[in-house]
């Protein structure tokens, strides 16, 4: 077999053949004018999105105004907590009650470096530019996330109303504290490497580690203001009825007020480019040492569809993993695979199976919502209803409708209650987790 040629210098009589093929292609002119003029997306739009993606559903939970994360990365957050205060709100009858955010994400911070410097001292014997240690080094403090760390925190620290702890700049806007937070940490890493490079004694690694996580807290508390410890919760009812609890504890509250057991809920992926039917664990985007580890139970597609619909047929709703800048118009509030038609534009092959879409990084899970409604016609999803947490001018009111199609090829996980699980499934969650790498497609 002859070498394999890996350079190739464009020549004059090539780029007059590039020049040449443009000028063969039908309607040439046309297509160049209305992309040119109107962009590739709005060039290649299709107009019957419209008509597919109709906002009737045959199952739709009664749901009150969307959140709103603004310009952070706290949609994991948000949708754990949204599947909660659902709860409260058709348990209490208040529509609109919404828990905070930046309680959570205050702890997250903290939690977050902790388990940051875990890494770090785990892997101080190894070289800073190798993989490994080049994974904990991205992004270490990032605003990304996975349900389990939301369902860790709530779990170690309870939840309180978003008036108990409201949002500040710095959690709507979290460019300024990011870009500070993985600087911080970074210097840490550096700091503690070399102490551990320089064989100082556990007592001052730990002593270290103590002021480095001081001033952590520091800065997360300057940013977001300090979480209270207790609170009193005050609301009025859909009818109006004023309702008052003095005193309340975080942990507290979420014993008295919500009937959920996080532990009782399980993530099922379909990712396609591993074996489906067994276990996957992240350890590396954890972020409670001791909380829930990020597991995946990996099942083919049909599998997320029939127990999300499960779910929602039952009242409640469903939070979901997914790739949301595919096929995507924001303003409309539209998900689907066959919205922008760019192949077709260009007159080009873009087809890639998910498998390969994940293999290749073109594919990743950018972003969680939730499910609160799915239109099923002779027992077969059609399209889905959206809660998003961008606020209520995008889509209608802040809710997105999504194709069926848009599903199989961009939605990577669902949370469900294990009761949904075949016996079977629930079977595997008994085995232990193949542990996946920190730079795997589900990461």
């Amino acid at each position: 077999m002859a070498e394999l040629k890996t350079q190739h210098e464009l020549t004059a009589a090539e780029t007059a053949d590039l020049r040449a093929d443009v000028q063969q292609q039908p309607a040439h002119d046309v297509i160049a004018r209305a992309t040119i003029k109107n962009g590739v997306l709005a060039a290649s739009e299709d107009p019957q999105a419209a008509v597919r993606l109709n906002r009737t559903f045959s199952v739709e939970l009664p749901t009150g105004k969307v959140s709103n994360q603004k310009h952070s990365g706290r949609c994991w957050l948000f949708s754990t907590l949204n599947t909660i205060r659902h709860q409260f709100a058709a348990k209490y009858h208040v529509k609109d009650f919404e828990l905070s955010q930046s309680y959570l994400f205050f702890w997250d911070k903290v939690e977050r470096a902790n388990i940051f410097y875990d890494r770090i001292l785990r892997t101080a014997d190894q070289p800073v530019d190798s993989r490994e240690v080049a994974a904990i080094l991205n992004n270490p403090g990032g605003d990304g996330g996975q349900w389990a760390m939301g369902a860790s925190l709530v779990q170690k620290y309870g939840v309180v109303p978003v008036s108990a702890m409201p949002e500040s700049f710095n959690t709507n806007d979290t460019t300024g504290f990011a870009a500070t937070f993985n600087l911080k940490l970074r210097k840490d890493a550096l700091v503690l490497r070399d102490l551990v490079a320089d064989q100082a004694s556990e007592e001052q690694i730990a002593a270290t580690r103590a002021q480095a996580l001081k001033e952590v807290y520091r800065m997360a508390a300057y940013s977001f203001g300090e979480p209270p410890t207790t609170f009193d919760l005050e609301y009025k009812d859909d009818n109006q009825q004023y309702h008052r609890d003095a005193g309340l504890t975080p942990q507290g509250f979420f014993e008295k007020y919500f009937d959920v057991d996080l532990d009782d809920y399980v993530v099922i992926s379909n990712s396609p480019d591993k074996a489906f039917n067994q276990r996957y664990r992240l350890e590396s985007q954890e972020n409670i040492v001791g909380g829930q580890q990020i597991t995946f139970l990996n099942l083919p597609l049909a599998e997320l569809k029939r127990a999300a619909i499960a779910q929602l047929k039952d009242g409640e709703t469903v939070w979901f993993g997914n790739d949301v800048l595919q096929q995507m118009s924001r303003e409309r509030g539209f998900l689907d695979s066959q919205l922008y038609k760019t192949a077709d534009l260009f007159g080009i092959d873009l087809s890639l199976t998910k498998a390969q879409r994940l293999a290749l990084g073109e594919a990743e899970v950018s972003h969680a919502m939730t499910f609160t409604g799915v239109n099923v016609v002779d027992d077969e999803p059609t399209r889905w209803k959206v809660e998003n947490s961008w606020g209520e001018k995008n889509g209608d009111k802040g809710y997105f409708v999504m194709t069926d199609e848009w599903f199989s090829d961009f939605v990577y996980e669902v949370v469900v209650n294990k009761r949904y699980l075949t016996a079977d499934q629930q079977a595997v969650l008994a085995t232990t987790p193949t542990e996946l790498p920190a730079w795997d497609s589900l990461a």
